[in-house]
């Protein structure tokens, strides 16, 4: 596994970064990133954050000073997958509940690494953000799954959590799988503070 520590050189970190930089573009789209020294301390904070059980990162700035970059360079020195949403149109709260349920289906059952990538720009339904608040908060949306897809990931996870020398109720099974959630999805919400929608929605949330 790696080993969290403490940076005591930054031509050291930087070489690190550089080097991951450098295989992240080998098989990503290419990022044409400048790794001066915040860019560098704001990569170690997000690692920091979404190696922790329930971290979930708030990256604030103006489009285009590399919020989303920053963040994937994180994820894959974690070796995370960064999943997004494609908004369209027609994209709605049914699509969004969709690609969530794909999410914790690799997070929990797959025991992958996943960053939640959102963007304020893709949050066209307010809605989105009480889905989005529940799983910061607790891992647990309501009504996310239907019965009988619960029935399968409890089935899932039924030998993982006797395994762990838990009784594998259905109540153990359900919390297990929340708890691996907590482990393996982290958001990773990167908003601009131009206008009104950043204020408003830290009132609400």
């Amino acid at each position: 596994d790696p080993i969290y520590n403490q940076v005591t050189n930054l031509v050291e970190m930087n070489s690190i970064l550089e080097d991951a930089l450098r295989e992240y573009n080998e098989s990503n789209a290419t990022m044409d990133l400048v790794l001066f020294e915040d860019a560098m301390k704001h990569v170690a904070r997000i690692v920091r954050i979404t190696r922790n059980e329930g971290g979930h990162a708030l990256l604030v700035g103006v489009g285009g000073s590399g919020k989303q970059s920053l963040a994937r360079l994180a994820a894959f020195t974690c070796n995370y997958s960064v999943m997004q949403i494609v908004i369209s149109s027609t994209y709605s709260v049914n699509d969004l509940k969709e690609d969530l349920k794909a999410m914790y289906n690799k997070a929990g059952l797959k025991e992958e690494g996943v960053l939640f990538l959102l963007t304020d720009s893709q949050i066209t339904n307010e809605r989105f953000l009480i889905f989005i608040n529940d799983l910061m908060a607790s891992g647990n949306i309501p009504d996310l799954f239907a019965p009988d897809e619960v029935d399968s990931i409890v089935n899932a996870v039924t030998n993982r959590v006797k395994a762990n020398g838990i009784v594998p109720d259905r109540k153990n099974c359900w919390d297990f799988f929340l708890g691996e959630i907590r482990k393996n999805l982290h958001v990773c919400l990167c908003f601009s503070p131009v206008g009104d929608d950043f204020r408003n929605r830290a009132k609400k949330f």
